[in-house]
């Protein structure tokens, strides 16, 4: 299990959290993800290294991570 956290920049609102947990789940080897609005913080838990494709879900959601 690994456990990665990213800071996501654009998010605004409940929509804004419940858009980017949709992406992010959806990744293959992902099992536990966790958003923060207030801080921007994006916990992902997974089976496998998922960092590409997790930046990648969080594109697709309309957002972005900061490095």
């Amino acid at each position: 299990m690994s456990t990665s956290t990213y800071t996501v920049v654009g998010m605004t609102c409940g929509h804004c959290v419940t858009s980017v947990n949709e992406e992010v789940s959806a990744v293959p080897g992902v099992t536990d993800v966790d958003v923060d609005l207030a801080t921007g913080g994006l916990t992902v838990t997974s089976d496998s290294p998922v960092d590409a494709a997790v930046r990648v879900a969080v594109a697709e959601a309309g957002y972005q991570v900061t490095d």
